[in-house]
């Protein structure tokens, strides 16, 4: 198993948890003018980008840094806004995107995110008011923000990270059970599983015809987003919509390759996060190894028994087929922990209306 960073590394990334990440450009820096930090995947310049809200989870799933673990979810909840939500940085006004990351990651330590509340609210408080009623444009989405004017926009790559925040599941799960009512239904009038079918039910009306999500950056051409497509699939598939995530993940198989590539280690990431959703196997997809690639992208391995209890020189012995979620899915903690993230969070703030 090559495990690409050390406990020092992981619990370092916890400690900068609260570090503002402004939006940045998708296409990683060839040469960075900053040093690049031990067991950072990638060679894009992490000083924006190198630590998200993600650490929780990661730590959480490694097990081994309870400590760690406690103070940035004893931080995450000194933050929360007064809606239940928690925004870009502290004290900002909550988005959905935001919010829904850090209650899956409160779900990941062990929390129960609806009783996390700030002057009586909680995250699904927040999600409520982000989300569009059923009989507007858009009715079922979520929006990033309102708008100046307090008009919500649907928006795609809020409304896989609200899907995903309302059923309270983080970044890897796997397949729900879907209601046997589609239908859109007021999100004020009933549980965190409403707006969770309100939102599964928008993506898979946004990517049945095409396969995939179109970019909504401001000037950009017409092209696929490879990226909240695969956000998609995981939210689809998490809400149980697997016959409606099929299309896109097989869209992704066939054309992500060369996105990929150029993108770096965090397209991998979320390539395998929407392989694992659908059960697919993330070592054959599309014909390609995406944990290898992945791993090629990081540090020099490195055995990590005492932190995590792994014998890693047995465990490469095995086949790999053998070990659809353990050894890919170490990788990923490890990648999700304190990767340069940029393009998984470029644009959210250029995406919204």
């Amino acid at each position: 198993m090559n495990i690409r960073r050390s406990a020092a590394t992981l619990a370092a990334a916890t400690v900068v948890l609260g570090a503002a990440v402004p939006a940045v450009a998708a296409t990683p820096s060839p040469t960075p003018s900053v040093a690049i930090p031990d067991g950072l995947y990638g060679t894009a310049d992490p000083t924006y980008d190198g630590v998200w809200r993600r650490p929780v989870q990661a730590l959480a799933a490694l097990g081994g840094h309870g400590a760690a673990t406690q103070k940035a979810v004893d931080w995450l909840k000194s933050v929360q806004n007064a809606d239940g939500g928690w925004g870009y940085t502290p004290g900002g006004a909550s988005d959905t995107n935001s919010t829904s990351v850090v209650a899956g990651a409160l779900a990941a330590a062990g929390q129960q995110p609806s009783a996390v509340r700030k002057a009586g609210k909680s995250p699904y408080d927040a999600l409520v008011k982000l989300s569009l009623p059923c009989d507007r444009t858009g009715g079922g989405a979520f929006a990033y923000q309102p708008d100046k004017k307090g008009a919500l926009a649907a928006n795609a790559d809020a409304t896989a990270a609200g899907v995903l925040g309302a059923l309270g599941k983080g970044f890897v799960t796997t397949a729900g059970k879907t209601s046997a009512d589609g239908t859109c239904a007021p999100a004020d009038a009933g549980t965190p599983g409403t707006l969770a079918r309100n939102g599964a039910g928008w993506l898979a009306g946004s990517v049945g015809t095409t396969g995939h999500l179109k970019s909504v950056l401001p000037g950009a051409e017409d092209q696929p987003d490879y990226g909240n497509t695969a956000d998609a699939v995981v939210a689809l598939a998490a809400q149980g919509r697997t016959a409606q995530a099929e299309k896109p993940l097989a869209w992704l198989e066939k054309n992500s390759a060369a996105w990929a590539k150029q993108s770096g280690p965090a397209a991998y990431a979320q390539l395998i996060f929407a392989a694992h959703a659908m059960g697919a196997d993330p070592r054959r997809f599309g014909g390609t190894d995406l944990v290898a690639l992945l791993n090629a992208t990081g540090p020099a391995p490195q055995a990590a028994t005492k932190a995590t209890g792994v014998d890693t020189a047995a465990d490469e012995k095995k086949d790999s087929s053998d070990s659809a979620f353990g050894v890919w899915w170490t990788v990923g903690v490890f990648l999700v922990a304190g990767i340069g993230i940029g393009f998984l969070i470029s644009g959210r703030k250029r995406r919204q209306p």
